[in-house]
């Protein structure tokens, strides 16, 4: 009673209504609610607190930014949804102006895209066609319910954009924010609410342990692993915030003698074989399920072949198994 008497005071204040139903709409800055409402940053930064406080969004750090989002589960959540639906969401002024922060925002993104898509395409020209890298990734993970999903080096976000129709809830995490920009932008081009990005390191991963009850119920490391020192280690930070049944996917390499790649496009493998990958899995406590190798098409010249894993968990103890 006590935890919802402060939502409400809370969300009674009519600036913070409006920073509620815009963080609903939007993952945003202070700067950028303060273009959107007018108001100082000390009035912003403090309604900002207050909403925090009482659990009805949730706040960010991102490098030297600091973004702000509705909270997405629990009563929060609901009660969001419902003061929403009240009010037919946020004033359309600030609607106005949060599209022109998005069209900024979609702009910078593509202007680093640009400044680096050359050396990206170098790279996707040399692999297996990459409409039949992602079909089997899907075939593979939406084979069954996708509650929670989390895309490890996420990049520009376009294995969320993939998966958002198959997944309840997706987050995808990365080093760069430079990177997480431009998923950003795509996931709010795309209307995808649902999936969000957030800076994190793979090893490091900003999650509770999964179980029987909680966790990530598919796990995705697309074209990652190859860039990490320890691919393992990744593998087992995954497994542990994975719930209990729950699928890991790795799409990667197989091993080649391509050494341009670790020369100029810092890959620090060149590639993996299904022993070593099994051993990762082996170590995390998690199930070889099955391997497909995705071949370059016949007559291509110095291509490279890509490989999918899956792998699945145990369940976490023996309590939880029973």
């Amino acid at each position: 009673m006590e935890s919802l008497v402060a939502m409400l005071r809370a969300a009674g204040d009519p600036t913070r209504l409006r920073l509620l139903l815009l963080l609903r709409q939007a993952e945003l800055t202070v700067s950028e609610l303060i273009e959107i409402i007018g108001q100082s940053q000390p009035r912003v930064s403090r309604h900002l607190k207050l909403l925090c406080s009482a659990g009805l969004i949730a706040r960010f750090k991102e490098g030297s930014w600091v973004f702000y989002r509705a909270t997405e589960e629990g009563r929060a959540a609901a009660l969001g949804t419902a003061l929403s639906s009240l009010v037919s969401g946020p004033p359309q002024a600030d609607l106005k102006r949060l599209a022109a922060v998005r069209e900024n925002r979609a702009s910078e993104a593509a202007a680093y895209f640009k400044a680096n898509a050359s050396e990206w395409g170098r790279i996707r020209s040399l692999y297996a066609p990459e409409r039949e890298v992602e079909a089997a990734i899907v075939r593979h993970l939406a084979a069954a319910p996708i509650h929670q999903l989390l895309d490890a080096g996420t990049g520009t976000g376009r294995i969320l954009e993939l998966l958002a129709p198959h997944a309840k809830r997706a987050v995808g995490v990365d080093v760069s924010p430079e990177m997480l920009a431009i998923a950003r932008d795509r996931l709010m081009r795309g209307g995808l609410a649902h999936c969000q990005v957030r800076l994190a390191d793979t090893y490091r991963l900003p999650f509770e342990a999964g179980g029987s009850l909680a966790g990530f119920d598919a796990v995705v490391f697309h074209q990652v692993l190859h860039y990490l020192d320890d691919p393992g280690a990744a593998v087992s930070e995954a497994a542990r915030v994975m719930k209990s049944g729950g699928r890991l996917l790795i799409a990667d390499f197989a091993p080649h003698e391509l050494e341009f790649l670790r020369e100029d496009y810092a890959h620090r493998r060149l590639g993996f074989s299904d022993k070593e990958v099994q051993g990762w899995f082996q170590a995390a406590g998690l199930k070889f399920v099955a391997a497909e190798a995705i071949a370059p098409h016949a007559g291509s010249k110095e291509k490279l072949t890509v490989k999918i894993w899956l792998a699945q968990s145990y369940a976490k103890s023996r309590a939880e198994a029973a």
